[in-house]
């Protein structure tokens, strides 16, 4: 069974957090140092942000995450490395999150096979639709690995449909009409969109994008079967660049979030 599924069957009536930072930022070993010790910090799920010259869904927090990584020379093949080996001391859940370009650079077929031999449990592509997906679906599918595909505000009633059937791990619901970055408030209109969600699926479904203090993850977390949570998480490991406490500074943020 894939670590994500398996997570929410333990995890039962209780609320996933799922921390997103950007791999190599600052660098691969801080961002392994941070996964391992995220999961004695609360985190359920972790999302490692593949950096990309052209983002479109990240505000400036994470643009200048990805940006620092690249310039450290994050590449895709090293990400994968290093998921391999956090596997040796973890089986948290681990989520990629990227732009379609590198897959597609890659090979649908050969970046499947290859994340799911190192131990990536799913994939998550802001800018790749279900309707453009159906053979990354069908590789994905095969291994086991998890396509997760995003619900926003506007989206359709007969869209929402369509995507929670393509879906597979969670649903990602994108709680702003806009990109990543820290909100001080939350539109409501995701109560409607998670109610609208759950007449056609049992899958979970995870709020994200915007979302950065306790109140908000609470808040969220009635209705809502995860809480994802990025800029906020990576402010502070910039916030604490060169820091020799980084790591520890880090966790105790985000166990405040996650408890």
């Amino acid at each position: 069974m894939n670590r994500i599924d398996q997570k929410f069957q333990e995890l039962k009536k209780k609320k996933a957090f799922i921390a997103f930072i950007t791999a190599g930022d600052p660098n691969l070993q801080t961002t392994e140092e941070l996964v391992l010790a995220f999961e004695g910090a609360g985190v359920d799920i972790v999302e490692l942000g593949i950096p990309f010259s052209d983002p479109l869904a990240d505000g400036p927090t994470i643009q200048a995450a990805s940006q620092r990584s690249l310039q450290k020379g994050t590449t895709l093949e090293k990400v994968f490395d290093l998921v391999q080996k956090i596997r040796t001391r973890s089986q948290i859940p681990i989520c990629l999150m990227m732009y379609y370009n590198p897959i597609f650079h890659y090979g649908e077929e050969r970046f499947v096979a290859r994340a799911k031999a190192c131990g990536v449990d799913g994939v998550i592509v802001p800018d790749l639709p279900p309707e453009e997906a159906k053979s990354l679906i069908r590789y994905a599918r095969a291994k086991d690995l998890a396509t997760v595909f995003f619900i926003a505000p506007t989206t359709t009633q007969s869209r929402i449909k369509h995507i929670v059937q393509a879906s597979s791990g969670f649903i990602y619901y994108v709680s702003i009409a806009g990109v990543t970055g820290a909100r001080q408030n939350i539109p409501s209109s995701y109560v409607k969109q998670i109610q609208l969600a759950k007449r056609y699926t049992k899958k979970p479904i995870c709020v994200g994008f915007g979302i950065s203090t306790p109140a908000q993850v609470k808040a969220i977390g009635k209705m809502a079967d995860g809480v994802i949570v990025g800029s906020a998480i990576v402010s502070e490991i910039f916030k604490n660049k060169g820091n020799k406490n980084l790591v520890g500074n880090v966790s105790r943020f985000v166990k405040n979030l996650s408890k």
